[in-house]
């Protein structure tokens, strides 16, 4: 079996890759997942989707209801079962929840599919471009955010194929930074 980032060029040097080859972006609420995966969909025609509006879709209702419903273990399984329905899919640029790191089985689902990249990104950047912090049901206070990115930072580093730090960047350089990067290594 092919791995999920192997490509071949064909004779005028262009890359086609065998198998499934997703680019999963991580990171912390706030980082501009959905916005670069949206930018970049654009600018290199490949299918854009959000686990987050997947999981909302297929389950009716909004993370925030579906925390308080489920749980957070509730919740992560749905990210799985979204992550598992990208198997058959080829070329998407995928932005995922900034916790679908907390379940092991969504990295490896991750892994075998394509390629993993984080966005690295401070606490303080990453706020500023939340503009509803009440539907994110695991954000809290600002302390208790502080935890979290401190607890998921050391995931996402080990979850990641590369990592992009974007501290500073407006979503127009991430997106260039980024998918300069992708293409230099034959992903976009």
């Amino acid at each position: 079996m092919t791995p999920a980032n192997e490509s071949e060029l064909d004779d005028e040097g262009y890359a086609h890759h065998l198998g499934c080859d997703h680019i999963f972006f991580i990171g912390f609420l706030g980082a501009g997942k959905s916005t670069l995966a949206r930018n970049l969909g654009e600018l290199f025609n490949r299918r854009h989707l959000d686990t987050d509006r997947m999981v909302v879709h297929h389950e009716h209702a909004s993370v925030a209801e579906l925390f308080s419903q489920l749980g957070e273990d509730g919740f992560r399984d749905l990210e799985v079962r979204a992550l598992m329905s990208l198997r058959n899919e080829k070329s998407c640029l995928v932005s995922c929840g900034g916790g679908i790191i907390e379940r092991e089985e969504s990295v490896e689902l991750m892994r075998s599919m394509g390629t993993i990249v984080f966005l690295d990104i401070d606490l303080d950047g990453a706020l500023a471009h939340i503009t509803h912090p009440e539907i994110r049901p695991d954000l809290g206070t600002y302390e208790q955010a502080r935890r979290l990115l401190d607890h998921r930072l050391p995931l996402y580093a080990a979850a990641a194929d590369l990592c992009v730090d974007i501290r500073g960047m407006s979503f127009r350089d991430v997106a260039y930074t980024v998918g300069e990067r992708l293409y230099e290594v034959g992903l976009l």
